[in-house]
């Protein structure tokens, strides 16, 4: 039976490879032989076909490969050349990169139209006018920095008087360098000496004034702050105490949170006391600043002098919201009371005479962010002026006031 199949199966291969195959019968063991194909190529000079072909095509890839190496040599050698030139490039770049660093350009044009009472009590169209602030900051090393301050006012009215008599113009804001000083941080102290503005408090009641001086600062911890100050006024007529032209102001503010949500100022000043003229020898500020809900918030100031009479100042704000000047839309509401005595505070920030002394009232506004970098404010104020001295005692005075600053 064995037999059988064997002879079965050697007749199927014949089927399949005619004339290719061989046979021995042997029932223990079947061996196949592929002696030619039908063209009468032998299995070995097969393979020596083949392996000349791939042999041929190997050596035309190893020339292809050579031929490309040879070009990715010539672009590498290429591609170093500008490699070295950009590293020159860049090392120009950067030098110049550096030198124009050390100076940066700021401030902000204003178009601004008041609508004030004329007469005493109103700044009539002094602040009608344009305006641009120009700052620089000057980098001197890694501790230190100048600066500057340019600020040019331009009126379109026929009165063209700012805090002068003679009415032909303004010494203060003419276009030149009014400000210059020098801001260091030498170690974890801050120093600031030159001709600068200075502002004290978080609304400028206790002091918003230019003047000559020096201040150091050093942070107690993150969140307190100390400074110790020396200031001469640079406009007397705008101090309000006797012979503010003459004075010199030396004083320490502390500034810190009381509160994660509650903020403090504390102002401490003193000068010469002149023929013993009202006795404004000391002053004493107090602030609390608070985001008493979201959006919501509410600023104290009561500030008190050694004067004889007329001798506190007080200041409440709240703010709604507030702008960004990269945020277009952004927009913020406000409301302040006021109540400056004549003798109160040494030289509180008038704002372009919307807030003058030997005054009290109230005034609402609104900002708001048209374009980007594009600040547009519009607020109303109804006040009573002289309220302590004058002839025209609580003289009431209405202000319109509108203005966009442009920063750049």
């Amino acid at each position: 039976m064995k037999k059988q199949l064997s002879i079965f199966m050697l007749l199927a291969a014949a089927a399949v490879f005619p004339g290719g195959v061989s046979a021995s019968g042997n029932d223990q063991n079947s061996t196949w032989n592929m002696e030619a194909d039908s063209t009468g190529i032998s299995q070995s000079e097969q393979e020596n076909s083949i392996d000349k072909a791939d042999h041929e095509k190997m050596q035309k890839l190893q020339e292809q490969y050579e031929v490309e190496l040879i070009k990715m040599q010539q672009l590498r050698a290429e591609y170093e050349k500008e490699l070295q030139k950009m590293n020159v490039n860049d090392s120009d770049y950067n030098s110049l990169k550096e030198k124009v660093d050390k100076i940066t350009l700021f401030g902000f044009i204003r178009a601004k139209y008041d609508n004030d009472d004329s007469g005493s009590i109103g700044a009539g169209n002094n602040n009608k006018h344009f305006y641009m602030d120009l700052e620089g900051k000057m980098k001197v090393s890694k501790d230190w920095e100048a600066h500057f301050q340019s600020e040019t006012r331009k009126g379109y009215t026929v009165n063209q008087s700012w805090r002068g008599d003679s009415g032909s113009g303004s010494s203060d804001q003419d276009g030149t360098f009014q400000r210059i000083w020098v801001e260091g941080h030498p170690g974890k102290l801050g120093v600031t000496v030159g001709t600068k503005w200075w502002g004290y408090g978080f609304q400028n009641v206790p002091f918003g004034h230019a003047a000559d001086g020096i201040q150091l600062d050093y942070d107690i911890t993150k969140d307190w702050n100390a400074k110790v100050f020396l200031l001469r006024p640079r406009q007397g007529d705008l101090v309000t105490m006797p012979y503010g032209q003459d004075t010199t102001i030396k004083g320490v503010n502390f500034t810190g949170k009381l509160t994660p949500k509650l903020d403090t100022s504390i102002t401490l000043a003193g000068n010469k006391n002149y023929d013993n003229n009202q006795k404004m020898d000391r002053m004493g500020a107090f602030e609390l600043r608070s985001n008493v809900a979201p959006n919501l918030m509410l600023t104290g100031t009561y500030v008190r002098t050694n004067a004889d009479d007329y001798n506190t100042s007080k200041e409440c704000r709240i703010d709604y919201k507030g702008t960004k000047l990269d945020d277009i839309g952004s927009f913020g509401a406000y409301a302040r009371y006021i109540n400056f005595a004549k003798y109160g505070d040494y030289s509180h920030d008038d704002e372009w005479n919307s807030l003058p002394s030997d005054t009290k009232g109230w005034i609402v506004g609104v900002k708001y962010v048209p374009y980007k970098n594009v600040e547009w404010e519009t607020f109303y104020a109804d006040q009573k002026r002289n309220i302590d001295t004058g002839d025209d005692h609580n003289a009431t005075r209405h202000l319109f006031r509108t203005q966009i600053d442009f920063h750049f």
